[in-house]
């Protein structure tokens, strides 16, 4: 571990822990990086994510060899926070093959033809493999709180849209991640905490340089409108969902290199951490390579 363990169970929510966004400092630091220079903080980050996407590239060839568990990792962020920046340089170094990275968008039709936690199951990682998601099922008790008329494109015979209904959604959730865990998926889900003047920073910036004009959208700003209706619906997600078997991480997302260093020190820790072996051969197995290794010796000589 690069990160003291202490210092990682500041960003992580216990189970039934009530949250206030408020109070967690988008621009945290541990107190042995904030006491130093600037420069030298952002040279510690570098060198932390560094080291940690090694490690992760290391556990990700331990987690394919060993075939039983699989790691699911959630992001979760208002517009700007760095989704998309963090997965590609925390899981830079690994295998394409044993990794999948879906970015959950408005619902298609078929989507809306089945429950809302379908699209989910079927992105879900095999066993050995991990997968990224880049928003989630999470979706449907933020946004769609936040914009409750989406829910009469699902159909759902006799909804009351209440204080019941959201808690039947929280409780659907966390159903389907312990069945996960249970099975050999282990979860984790970041909520990338950005300030709102930090994300009016990024927003101009974008609009500022013509290469990110495609980034920005106008409904960037209308949901930009809604800000503390959102930062209700996370805080409520958050404290309703967050348990032993799928944590919840509040990452300080205001500057980005600490944000991408904590995030790729947590995973590799949690995969470094699991019950994992490479497969150990038959007695069976070890003669079957002797008579390879002489064959092939054999073809030198």
């Amino acid at each position: 571990m690069v990160l003291e363990k202490k210092t990682l169970d500041q960003l992580k929510i216990s189970p039934g822990e009530r949250i206030r966004l408020s109070e967690h400092d988008p621009a945290w630091l541990p107190e042995h990086v904030r006491k130093l220079p600037a420069e030298a903080r952002k040279s510690l980050g570098k060198q932390l994510l560094k080291s940690s996407v090694e490690g992760l590239a290391s556990a990700q060839d331990l987690l394919y060899a060993d075939d039983r568990w699989s790691l699911l990792v959630v992001f979760q962020a208002m517009d700007a926070a760095g989704k998309d920046s963090t997965i590609k340089h925390v899981m830079s170094g690994v295998n394409p093959q044993g990794c999948s990275v879906t970015s959950f968008k408005q619902p298609s039709s078929e989507d809306l033809n089945h429950n809302f936690l379908w699209r989910t199951w079927k992105a879900v990682p095999a066993r050995g493999q991990i997968g990224i998601f880049n928003r989630s099922h999470y979706e449907e008790v933020l946004v769609v709180k936040v914009h409750p008329e989406l829910l009469a494109a699902q159909r759902i015979p006799d909804v009351k849209v209440n204080k019941a209904f959201w808690q039947s959604r929280y409780d659907d959730i966390n159903e389907f991640e312990s069945h996960l865990a249970r099975n050999g998926t282990k979860i984790l889900k970041f909520f990338l905490n950005v300030s709102k003047d930090e994300q009016r920073r990024r927003f101009l910036d974008r609009i500022d340089d013509p290469k990110k004009h495609w980034k920005f959208s106008q409904a960037d700003l209308a949901e930009r409108q809604l800000w503390d209706k959102y930062q209700a619906a996370y805080q409520e997600a958050i404290a309703a969902t967050s348990s032993d078997a799928a944590p919840w991480y509040v990452i300080p997302a205001d500057r980005k290199w600490a944000m991408r260093a904590v995030v790729a020190d947590i995973i590799s820790t949690t995969i470094q951490g699991m019950d994992l072996h490479y497969p150990v051969l038959t007695a069976a197995d070890e003669d079957h390579l002797k008579a390879a290794k002489t064959s092939l010796s054999a073809e030198g000589s």
